[in-house]
């Protein structure tokens, strides 16, 4: 497959995701984060970049969706140091949404809605603590899921080489 081909999947992938109705913060957004990247490479953080950005167009765009898109580029970059086996990919993957939590959670308080003090940033990471768990609970899912995908699809000898 050429790499426009590759990226469209990864919008699709993306987008129903997104689109299809879903509990809050349970989506595949973080392991794609993750995923596509430790796979086929961060030749391809762009393409889940762009999708994100088409997503947002249609969703609505939102104070804080450049930490939201700075950490989905933060999670792509960082993908490379846990590729060597199964366990450490989805140990990745579960890192990567602490990740999304401090960073999208850091924007949300530099909105000033908390206060511009320690306490109002613990406030707020305290608040934010609820939406963590369907994040962490759905990146393992899918997660998990695509681990499957890729030992049904490759066996040990053409197994991606990431």
């Amino acid at each position: 497959m050429n790499y426009f081909k590759i990226s469209f999947c990864i919008f699709v992938t993306l987008a129903a995701s997104r689109f299809i109705p879903h509990p809050y913060n349970f989506t595949s957004l973080i392991a794609l984060s993750f995923y596509v990247p430790a796979v086929l490479g961060p030749i391809y953080i762009p393409a889940l970049l762009v999708s994100f950005i088409i997503t947002d167009f249609f969703i609505g765009f939102h104070a804080v969706i450049l930490f939201t898109w700075g950490s989905v580029f933060l999670i792509g970059l960082l993908a490379k140091f846990f590729i060597s086996n199964m366990t450490n990919r989805i140990m990745g993957a579960l890192t990567s949404t602490f990740v999304f939590f401090v960073i999208t959670n850091f924007g949300v308080w530099s909105l000033g809605s908390y206060g511009y003090t320690l306490e109002g940033l613990l406030t707020n990471y305290t608040l934010a603590i609820p939406f963590y768990g369907n994040t962490l609970i759905s990146t393992l899912f899918f997660s998990v899921l695509i681990e499957i995908v890729l030992k049904l699809k490759f066996n040990k000898n053409k197994f991606i080489k990431v």
